[in-house]
């Protein structure tokens, strides 16, 4: 497969992880309906969010390993049926602990979607342009990303929370069909054996550096997840008095920023090098930025701005793969792309319930018309504050990070 074929076979699979990050953010625009369907409060919905990762993330090592044995067209394709039947068990749900049940379901099958398009990527195009393709498939989420805040709002406030939901099922049915037809499956090098993967993953286990890369990655991407990805809609409407629609409009900044950030950033590092002063200057931008975002008075056009700024700042997630992969035994980048990535979704399973415990802890009673609990600004001050300590925690991971050899600079 080569040519026109493969470039639709690329867009197929990265339309896969944009229809993830749909999935992905889907609950941070419809927080207060789903707060007064199940009667529930901040704690137990960030844990609703948070189900997604937890089918997600876990599987991140091994649907690697799948992807060598068995190619990306029957997996992807299958995975997608599964996340579309979550959406819809989430869609019907009559209790909680269905819904759950449907946020499950839809994570463990978008688990498979940023391995399945890097492998069409690595199965289908030449090594030269891996990493422009590795950025492009980051955009295509972002555009995920922002089309799960202001215009999954507006299709909410048309069809409901439920419906909306439906016809993104609709829409994963048909996006699996097509990923079936097109997508062809070639082995690029024969599967690891059980005992060298293990191997390999011990050697990456190994090395300190990997383990920053980790927490770098973890830092800038659960900042992101946590709060663009479920609670800064509710907080902005809170918090600034703006509408639903403007707040996941003004949402959606930090994800272009994001979208624009992780090509730009990935292309330049790998070609100037010193990939570790890029990061350490970005992370130390990022926690400022937030910490602005989150405590000063700002007026709305410094506040997009800012919200935009971190975005690019956070997209810097990037180079902790390529860190990994540099630090770790040379037979073993996919057992060091697995642990970073491992880290990388499993923040948002970590952090978005986290805040919701902490909102709770600081609720004061409030309540809106629907029955959905209302938080105040202070009560969002000490549930973000966690954020501000991991996003501490990134910039610290930069500092004790060490440039590779020169050899594997790239």
């Amino acid at each position: 497969m080569t040519g026109p074929r493969a470039v639709l076979a690329f867009v197929l699979a990265a339309s896969f992880f944009t229809y993830a990050f749909v999935q992905r953010v889907a609950p941070s625009v419809i927080v207060g309906e789903l707060m007064a369907e199940f009667a529930v409060g901040a704690a137990v919905l960030g844990n609703l969010a948070a189900f997604y990762f937890y089918g997600y993330a876990p599987l991140q090592i091994p649907v690697g390993m799948l992807m060598d044995r068995f190619g990306p067209r029957r997996l992807m394709s299958f995975a997608v049926g599964v996340s579309s039947i979550g959406a819809v068990i989430f869609a019907i749900a009559p209790t909680i602990e269905i819904a759950y049940l449907g946020r499950l379901l839809v994570g463990i099958g978008a688990a498979f979607g940023w391995v399945g398009v890097l492998t069409v990527a690595t199965l289908w195009f030449p090594p030269t342009r891996f990493a422009m393709l590795t950025g492009f498939a980051q955009l295509f989420g972002m555009i995920g990303a922002i089309f799960g805040q202001a215009p999954l709002g507006l299709a909410v406030d048309a069809w409901g929370w439920r419906g909306t939901l439906g016809a993104l099922a609709v829409f994963g049915a048909l996006l699996a069909v097509a990923i079936f037809v097109v997508i062809a499956d070639k082995r690029a090098v024969p599967a690891q054996g059980p005992g060298n993967f293990g191997a390999g993953l011990r050697g990456v286990i190994r090395a300190r550096d990997a383990w920053l890369a980790t927490g770098y990655g973890f830092a800038m991407t659960g900042t992101m997840l946590a709060f663009a990805g479920l609670w800064a809609v509710p907080w902005l409407m809170q918090t600034h008095g703006l509408e639903r629609g403007a707040a996941a409009l003004l949402t959606s900044v930090m994800f272009a920023g994001w979208g624009i950030g992780s090509p730009v950033i990935g292309y330049t590092v790998d070609r100037l090098g010193h990939r570790v002063r890029a990061a350490r200057l970005l992370s130390a931008a990022m926690a400022l930025s937030l910490a602005a975002i989150l405590y000063l008075p700002l007026g709305l056009p410094a506040l997009t701005l800012l919200m935009f700024v971190n975005g690019v700042c956070a997209s810097s997630m990037v180079i902790a793969y390529a860190h990994a992969r540099d630090h770790s035994p040379a037979n073993a980048s996919g057992a060091a792309y697995g642990l970073v990535n491992t880290a990388v979704v499993g923040s948002g399973a970590v952090l978005q319930p986290a805040i919701g415990a902490l909102l709770d802890r600081a609720w004061d009673g409030g309540l809106a018309a629907g029955g959905a609990r209302l938080y105040s600004a202070g009560a969002y001050a000490q549930g973000f504050s966690i954020l501000l300590a991991v996003a501490v925690l990134g910039a610290l991971s930069a500092w004790l990070m060490r440039e590779p050899p020169p050899a594997k600079t790239l």
